[in-house]
């Protein structure tokens, strides 16, 4: 049986969870639910976490960061991309012939990530102390 530990239901709250969304929202609550999903696999997490964190980064410098290979990297650089969590940006390097392709974090994807995810584990001592079989209820 599950318990409520504080958290009061919600009058307000609509019946349909799509109504949350603003009349004009820019995604769907589908596009939402992809980008929570896409940072529950941890090496997309990571790769996330760095280009958050650290900035900008090239493949070859996400492959070293995270020690994987080039194919499973841009498995899962693509998955952050066609979710819009990552962007995919080139350009041409002073002194180069080619382009010089590096990812960076989106707007959205810096906030799942650190109003998401992060923030559980900041949360965990105080998720710890809720939910402690030991206290009495």
């Amino acid at each position: 049986m599950a318990t409520n530990h504080g958290r009061g239901i919600d009058d307000r709250a609509p019946d349909d969870p799509a109504d949350l969304l603003p009349e004009e929202s820019v995604l769907t609550l589908d596009e939402y639910l992809a980008m929570h999903a896409a940072v529950g696999n941890r090496t997309r997490y990571e790769i996330l976490y760095r280009l958050i964190h650290g900035g900008a980064m090239s493949p070859k410098e996400l492959e070293t960061a995270l020690d994987i290979d080039d194919s499973t990297l841009h498995y899962h650089l693509n998955k952050l991309v066609d979710v819009g969590l990552v962007e995919k940006r080139q350009r041409t390097e002073r002194g180069q012939d080619g382009l010089y392709t590096y990812y960076r974090a989106t707007v959205f994807g810096e906030v799942t990530l650190t109003e998401g995810v992060d923030e559980l584990i900041r949360g965990e001592q105080e998720f710890d102390g809720l939910y402690d079989s030991s206290s009495d209820v």
